[in-house]
């Protein structure tokens, strides 16, 4: 069991709600100068990368060096992997649909109000979510077997998620695939196996902390949260809507799982 640092964590975490809005508040001028608000998904991972860092640098001295750095190289390797692959992703497209419907709706000036129901709000929520990863580097005490664990499901969720971006790509880049539904290779063990990437890399970053109950306890509400984003809110959910009268898709969601893999059915 590793102590905390209560006092410096807490004072760490305007500083890290800065850098949230930083990187939110600079994606905003960008998406102003493109025309464009989907450059704010590219963010999310860009969001979670300033934190860490952040953090890292005012957690010296103060928590276990090793636990500072894994951490730290862990949040940014899968924030940057995500924000370069969305990116890529959405290079040569028009505004995302999602955001053309919500900003049609908008009271008064559309870019104000994306400033304040889009960037505002995921940088509150980078901030949120990245609690456990802020905490991280505050435990004293060696990194114990807790902390490995979490590392290993971090891995096995980017592994998953990175490998299931790749089979989408490839699937979409084939002419062949137009109007078809995705259900090859992991996509057949389950229909977002992106979102349970996601799942796995932050119930294994909360782990870290869980060397230190008190500290396990304050940040819960993160990987809680994040759950609830991928399976019920702006993920699985949201995008199952979309999907829901796509010819192929009500076949492909009897025989596939919703989210945790398995064997497809049939």
């Amino acid at each position: 069991m590793s102590g905390f640092a209560w006092a410096a964590f807490a004072q760490g975490l305007v500083p890290c709600a800065g850098a949230a809005l930083a990187v939110m508040l600079a994606t905003f001028a960008v998406g102003l100068y493109k025309g464009v608000h989907r450059v704010v998904d590219a963010a999310w991972g860009l969001g979670f990368t300033a934190v860490a860092l952040v953090s890292y640098v005012l957690s010296a001295g103060e928590g276990d060096d090793t636990r500072r750095l894994l951490v730290t190289v862990l949040t940014a390797v899968w924030g940057l992997r995500l924000a370069w692959h969305i990116a890529r992703r959405g290079r040569g497209h028009g505004e995302d649909p999602r955001y053309e419907k919500m900003l049609a709706k908008a009271p008064g000036n559309p870019d104000l109000y994306a400033l304040r129901k889009v960037y505002l709000l995921q940088g509150a929520l980078v901030w949120l979510i990245s609690l456990p990863v802020q905490a991280a580097g505050y435990l004293t005490g060696p990194v114990g077997v807790l902390a490995w664990a979490g590392a290993g499901l971090w891995a096995a969720g980017l592994i998953f998620e990175g490998v299931g971006d790749h089979q989408l790509a490839r699937f979409k880049a084939d002419p062949a695939n137009r109007g078809k539904i995705m259900d090859r290779g992991l996509w057949s063990w389950t229909r977002h196996p992106n979102y349970f990437g996601d799942f796995c890399v932050w119930w294994g970053l909360f782990l870290i902390v869980c060397q230190a109950p008190g500290a396990a306890a304050a940040t819960l509400v993160a990987p809680v949260l994040m759950s609830y984003l991928l399976i019920g809110g702006s993920g699985k959910a949201l995008l199952e809507r979309h999907m829901a009268e796509r010819p192929g898709f009500a076949a492909y969601a009897a025989r596939t799982s919703g989210f945790f893999p398995r064997p497809p059915r049939g």
